[in-house]
């Protein structure tokens, strides 16, 4: 049964994408207003999230969200699932998410990821991908956006250790932003390594806030720190 529901979920959410054309077209005859764009990609994610609700039986809590900062902050989640890319233009209004390049190529995902504008790096390019996430994240944050991006580089398994990537701590160094570390156990119900989306309610836990300009390596390493034990907790709910 629940096999079923991934199937139907996975029709519905093309047809939702689909169904989305005439929009682009709408903000496109409007000049593409970013402001369009991103309440654009909100709803269209809300609507994927819904059909996750109805469908599959899959909801989502949130816990601890008087730990976001009040201004624009660097945002630090460890990634197990599409699930948290999708939801966070629903969680983080306006928000600016750092993503790898091959994701612009995806049909309307990608032109709502390029036109947001997003912070769309090529993770081959080394010192200069770094160069690019500090100069575009600045912007957002200059224009109260908050900058998420997922550090440890690709998604892991539930129960995996938490290892941010170098360039992470690099960010936060020159961003001087708050930091939030941000826990989501959703690999446990639609994993990269499973045959079908699981029924039951994915833990969105926003997590005491990084001050900013600690040194950098320290800042990170309590991140991370904070993240992992999270984790550790809610696998034993």
């Amino acid at each position: 049964m629940q096999r079923m529901r991934s199937l139907v979920f996975t029709g519905l959410w093309a047809a939702w994408t689909a169904a989305f054309s005439p929009v682009l077209l709408a903000i496109w005859l409007a000049g593409t207003p970013e402001r369009w764009v991103r309440a654009g990609s909100r709803i269209w994610a809300g609507g994927v999230l819904f059909l996750l609700k109805w469908v599959v039986g899959l909801s989502y809590v949130e816990v601890g969200r008087e730990n976001i900062p009040a201004q624009a902050c660097l945002v630090v989640a460890n990634h197990q699932s599409t699930w948290e890319t999708i939801a966070s233009l629903v969680l983080f209004r306006d928000v600016a998410i750092v993503t790898k390049q091959e994701l612009l190529d995806v049909p309307i995902f990608g032109w709502f990821l390029r036109r947001s504008p997003m912070i769309t790096i090529d993770r081959e390019s080394g010192s200069k991908a770094i160069r690019k996430m500090i100069d575009e994240g600045a912007a957002a944050l200059a224009q109260g956006r908050p900058v998420l991006i997922f550090p440890e580089g690709t998604r892991s398994a539930p129960g995996a250790p938490v290892e941010f990537k170098r360039g992470v701590e690099l960010l936060y160094a020159k961003l001087h932003a708050p930091m939030l570390p941000v826990a989501v156990n959703a690999g446990s119900f639609w994993g990269t390594e499973q045959k079908h989306k699981r029924a039951g309610t994915i833990t969105v836990s926003y997590l005491p806030a990084v001050p900013a300009d600690m040194p950098a390596q320290a800042a990170i390493k309590q991140a991370e720190t904070l993240i992992q034990a999270e984790l550790n907790r809610l696998k034993k709910i």
